[in-house]
């Protein structure tokens, strides 16, 4: 079995993006990085690096410091598929950050994003 060709992006290729689609909606950067941190461990630094280094993405995520259990509470549909049923532990990771991206995107407040409930 071949692997998905988006494993051997950098993630710094696709970062960008990811703050460009955010930023055309009025969101920041800093809440791109708040929520890449959320879901994946890293600290400013440490993805900061990660982007230097031009990390593929299989990388970036095997490599997190410490991924968020919380991200299983992430729902709903990215490219047509629904994230919790996607089996490949590392195509859920990637559509994971994906939705939450869309989720900023669409002007959920931050406290929503990050799966934070108020006990």
């Amino acid at each position: 079995m071949t692997k998905h060709r988006i494993y051997t992006m950098s993630f710094a290729s696709v970062y960008p993006l990811y703050v460009a689609k955010a930023e055309k909606k009025g969101r920041t950067k800093a809440e791109v990085d708040q929520i890449i941190s959320w879901l994946t461990g890293y600290g400013q630094k440490e993805l900061e690096a990660q982007l230097k280094k031009q990390t593929d993405f299989e990388t970036f995520f095997a490599q997190a410091p410490r991924i968020n259990p919380s991200r299983s509470m992430i729902k709903g549909v990215v490219c047509g598929v629904r994230v919790e049923d996607i089996k490949e532990p590392t195509m859920q990771e990637i559509r994971y950050l994906d939705k939450l991206i869309d989720e900023l995107a669409k002007g959920k407040t931050m406290d929503k994003i990050l799966r934070q409930t108020n006990n």
